[in-house]
Formats: structure tokens, sequence, C-alpha cells
């Protein structure tokens, strides 16, 4: 389930800015996927720098927020309506330079995510833990990280930067993963 109530920020990311140069290497081929975008504030920043994106996700409204603010900026961007969730793999396999995925979890879409990133590319995950009912939404176990369950499943990428824990501003207990797929 896709909340974009909590993607009605403005900003991109921090994660996403204190991790972008990756996305810009030369020998990085493929457009760079944004899944489960929202108004797809953290693709935009990327389109801003130059870079080939493609925003996704479910809701045709968000999407069409998300298409305003490009098309209002002058960017090109692809756009993609897709239910993440109807089961199979949505994504080509080997294609995506980098996949962003923020404050979103599907865990039958992990073993997609992991094919459809190139050799040498990146994945940059923040999503919220077990902790976050403390704090408040989402409350509902199946969008909530276990410890140490997004680090494992990437376990056996480069690890460029794990963290696990609270973050302030509003107070909200996340797990962040930022790594790249083994040439």
């Amino acid at each position: 389930m896709i909340d974009h109530k909590d993607k009605e920020q403005k900003a991109p990311d921090p994660l996403l800015v204190r991790f972008s140069p990756l996305l810009q290497g030369q020998e990085l081929e493929g457009p760079i996927l944004d899944l489960a975008c929202g108004k797809g504030q953290n693709g935009l920043f990327l389109a801003g720098l130059n870079l080939p994106v493609i925003l996704a996700d479910g809701s045709p409204e968000a999407l069409n927020e998300a298409r305003r603010s490009a098309e209002g900026k002058g960017f090109k961007v692809q756009f993609w309506e897709v239910d993440l969730e109807a089961g199979g793999n949505p994504l080509p396999e080997d294609y995506y330079r980098a996949i962003l995925v923020f404050r979103y979890l599907h865990r039958p879409l992990i073993p997609s995510l992991r094919r459809a990133i190139r050799k040498g590319g990146i994945l940059i995950y923040e999503t919220f833990t077990i902790e976050q009912p403390r704090y408040g939404r989402p409350h509902n176990p199946d969008y909530l990280l276990k410890a140490g369950e997004l680090a494992d499943w990437f376990r056996d990428w480069e690890i460029i930067h794990y963290f696990e824990g609270l973050l302030e501003n509003p107070p909200r207990a996340m797990a962040q993963l930022v790594c790249r797929k083994p040439a």
C-alpha cells in the first residue's frame, strides 16, 4: 500500500541528495527508476541534474502532479503508472542504472529489484522499521522492516551506507541502505 500523505514533502530526501553523486557516473547506463514515487520530488531532483528518470507509481493523481511539476521545470521525465502489488515482476531485468525506493515496502518485489538493477548499479532505499508505530503511521507490520531485514536482502552487494534507527524532524523509525550491485 502506498501512502501518498507521507510523500507530500517538496524537497528531495536528504539521503538521496547526499548520495546522488553515485548516480552521475559516466560508466552507468540506463535510466533511474523512482519506484512508488508519489509526487516525484526525488526523481525530479535527479532530472534536474540531467539524469534519465522514470517516475513509477500506482496513483494516476500523484503521477499527474509529478508531470505538472516536471513540465513546469522543463524536465524530460518518463512516467509509468504501475500496480507494483499486482503480482508477477513488472520490472525489466538488468535495465536500471539505479532504483530509488522511499517510504514503501512490498516484500515480494525485492527479488525483482535485485534483478532489475544493472551490474554496478545503485540502490537507494529508505523506509520505516517495526519501531515506527511509536511515532505515527504506518502501523501495519506488512509495511515495516524488521531489524536488519533491509541489509540482509542485499548482504551480497557492496554496502556503501546503512543506518537503522531514529531520524528527527519529524521523529520516525527508519532503515536506510545505499548499495551497489556487484559487477
